[in-house]
């Protein structure tokens, strides 16, 4: 039998391999392509990984081509790093960057109307009002001149129907429009501009050096070197101004920008100043997006017509054709841990992602990460520094209020020393922010006759009450039920008992203490949306509320010139859990929020509520010395040889039965055989054990940095019993949450 093109097609399902099957002759196919192969017996989308010559009697043919955007050579690479390093099914990597357009969706037709000239058979006020609304010729869409007219889309369809009005087809309108790196140039201090400068370099010189190829002389030896940068300034610097130099350079180079956020739904701020340096907002991805929207996104990513993508850790699978820079902004967040099926760090993954692509990356954070400063100090990064805020405007002063000596009345959550400073920035007509990381009004509620407490059915977790919805709500698998007015395990009437504040109950506090005063509540589960979010603080912005409470929704990116006051409440909430980070993040988030305060033309301040004012973590806050934090935190880390100075890796074992978890778990501990260098904890009942009903036991295997930890869980693995049943292992390389 003679030679035939055999194709490797990758799916975008939990397996490992490419299936192999047979190219028609004359089929025109690359590798990259989106096919459509048999698989049992239904029809599957797949890529195809590689093309060969070979033969194959029994192989199936491919069914056809699919009409999407190919994955190129970096993108496949890609993929193929993430299954490495996660330990993931390589479909399953492919599945995070395949998108395949819907059969059948049509782009909706854009049409407009506009005036004829001929007078309508009966003329009402409404229609009146139309007409004068389209006078001049010009095209109107339907809804918004019904709009204008002050009239429904019935009176409009009325006078098409009659010929007074005419539908005008209109182009289809584009995904994103082109920012301009000209359009308004940012006044920057000395140091911003020299920041700005060398960050501006970088993205110019390896997009020539790309451009001319391997022979442009000198700039040619920048391809392959495009480096990491660490862009660290304290909170007010203007680091976003300054890297957005760098996507002016990279527009001006006409190569394209991703600028990952760790809450991209919530970023109106960051919009508006986008804007307003370059004409346009930049196009947004985000789960948010709607689907026909996204499809058109991801094909003006491919094609080359979207130049700057703003989004979330997603947005690192997108196809870009030819990507000349990312940022990544807040690299230090949490938020860019993906922590649910295939477990991936947003941070990380851009830096493989610009080493791939060769093009600069840039993280941008007023408190980077430990492993971020570890890599400048080894010399894999680079550092630019921004140490002085934008204007010599002064950080604010951070002032420790001891509760030990300052004690708080029973019930109340504010002490004198906090409530004096409120009432005195409020008569200056300035804005307070009062931060606690706690949603809802109550962490735990409690019968006071039996002492019955309030869990979840499905996760070993306490409900969390929300007064404003009259709910008790788990935050870990949203489950919700009414907040009852009879005891469920006594039956005692009016016994309920709500223990610890959330935001909701500060807010209630606040309310009693300053009444005549304009507050607003917000966290991540705030009624209305995202939307309704970037209004609220658009109002803040714009100074329609006096005091804003909030969780660490608030701590982050936000500029609120007003703002002159920050009270942390419980200062002391992240210090208390195992968790090997809970230092470095305590620090970096009480850094974040007391920043808020001064960011405008008058000073700021902020009061820390703490029983541990000498605890390192405040000590440091306290006295601004910040690299003595650094310091300590990262020799504590390098002795105890936890990263970045070492590697861990949790595998997770869950299942429906708690018996069946725990002995799965003990059958992997037996067949770790741990060589040198590697140590294998647990397994051990997880912190929470129960999560959306499943029974969770964890082991944690810490190894020092040389060891080749995905060769060695590999290893493990490929001898351990298989799973079976509801049993599940998840693997989490470079675990950043412990419970």
């Amino acid at each position: 039998m003679g030679s035939q093109r055999i194709a490797d097609v990758l799916m975008p399902l939990a397996l490992d391999t490419a299936y192999s099957y047979a190219a028609a002759s004359g089929m025109a196919l690359a590798e990259g392509d989106v096919v459509q192969v048999p698989l049992g017996t239904r029809e599957a989308i797949g890529v195809v990984w590689s093309l060969r010559e070979g033969t194959g009697s029994n192989l199936k043919s491919i069914t056809g081509v699919i009409d999407a955007p190919p994955l190129g050579p970096k993108l496949r690479r890609l993929v193929d790093w993430i299954a490495w390093y996660t330990l993931a099914p390589k479909g399953s990597a492919l599945a995070l960057v395949l998108r395949v357009p819907e059969p059948g969706r049509a782009e909706p037709m854009r049409v407009a109307v506009r005036a004829t000239g001929q007078p309508p058979k009966r003329l009402t006020p409404a229609r009146g009002r139309v007409l004068a609304a389209s006078q001049g010729g010009l095209l109107h869409v339907k809804r918004d001149l019904a709009q204008a007219a002050g009239v429904g889309v019935g009176v409009v369809d009325a006078l098409i129907d009659e010929g007074v009005l005419e539908t005008v087809a209109l182009p289809p309108e584009a995904v994103a429009e082109r920012p301009d790196p000209d359009h308004a140039r940012a006044s920057l201090s000395a140091d911003q501009r020299q920041a700005a400068t060398l960050l501006a370099a970088a993205v110019t010189t390896t997009a020539i050096a790309h451009a001319q190829g391997p022979q442009a002389g000198a700039l040619a030896g920048a391809v392959g070197k495009a480096p990491v940068i660490l862009l660290d300034g304290v909170t007010g610097s203007g680091k976003t101004e300054v890297y957005f130099e760098a996507v002016a350079a990279a527009l001006r180079q006409d190569v394209q920008a991703l600028i990952l956020m760790p809450e991209i739904a919530l970023t109106a701020q960051f919009l508006d100043r986008f804007a307003h340096r370059f004409g346009v907002r930049p196009a947004l991805w985000h789960s948010g997006i709607g689907a026909r929207k996204r499809e058109r996104l991801y094909d003006g990513v491919a094609s080359g017509e979207v130049k700057v993508i703003a989004g979330a850790r997603s947005a690192l699978f997108l196809p870009f054709s030819r990507l000349g820079l990312i940022v990544v902004d807040e690299e230090h967040e949490a938020a860019y841990k993906q922590e649910d099926g295939l477990c991936y760090h947003g941070r990380d993954l851009a830096v493989v992602r610009g080493r791939i692509e060769d093009c600069p990356v840039i993280l941008a954070s007023a408190t980077p990460s430990i492993e971020t400063r570890v890599n400048v100090d080894r010399g894999r990064y680079k550092r630019v520094a921004l140490p002085e805020r934008y204007g010599g405007r002064n950080l604010p002063q951070i002032v420790a209020v001891d509760l030990k000596r300052d004690a708080v009345p029973p019930g109340r959550w504010l002490s004198e020393t906090l409530r004096w400073a409120i009432a005195e920035t409020l008569a200056a007509g300035e804005q307070v922010l009062l931060f606690l990381n706690r949603r809802g009004y109550a962490p735990l509620t409690l019968c006071r006759a039996c002492g019955h407490r309030y869990e979840c059915p499905n996760c070993s977790a306490w409900l969390v009450e929300h007064r404003f919805r009259r709910a008790l709500v788990c935050h870990h698998c949203g489950h919700t039920e009414r907040r009852p007015a009879v005891c469920v395990e006594c039956g005692t009437v009016d016994s309920l008992a709500s223990c610890g504040p959330g935001v909701e109950r500060i807010a209630e506090e606040v309310a009693a203490l300053f009444s005549d005063k304009r507050s607003i509540v917000l966290s991540s589960d705030f009624p209305g949306g995202a939307e309704r979010l970037r209004q609220e603080l658009k109002g803040i912005t714009e100074g329609a509320f006096d005091i804003v409470i909030g969780t660490q929704l608030v701590a982050k990116g936000h500029n609120l010139p007003q703002l002159t006051l920050v009270g942390v409440l419980d200062a002391d909430i992240g210090l208390t859990s195992g968790d090997p980070r809970a230092a470095e993040r305590t620090f970096q988030l009480l850094q974040q929020v007391t920043g808020r305060a001064g960011r405008g033309a008058r000073p700021g301040r902020a009061l820390v509520q703490t029983y541990q004012p000498e605890h390192p973590v405040m000590a440091a806050l306290l006295s601004g010395d910040a690299e003595r934090f650094y310091a300590e935190e990262t020799r504590a880390r390098e002795m105890a040889g936890l990263p970045p100075f070492g590697r861990l890796a949790a595998l997770i074992v869950s299942a429906n039965d708690r018996a069946d978890a725990e002995a799965h778990g003990r059958a992997l501990a037996l067949e770790a055989c741990p060589p040198e260098g590697v140590m294998v904890l647990g397994p051990a009942e997880a912190p929470l054990a129960l999560v959306r009903g499943r029974h969770r036991f964890r082991l944690l295997v810490k190894t020092e940095r040389e060891v080749d930890l995905q060769a060695y869980l590999r290893a493990w693995l490929a001898r351990a019993p298989k799973p079976r049943g509801s049993v599940k292992v998840a693997i989490d390389v470079d675990p950043q949450s412990f419970l």
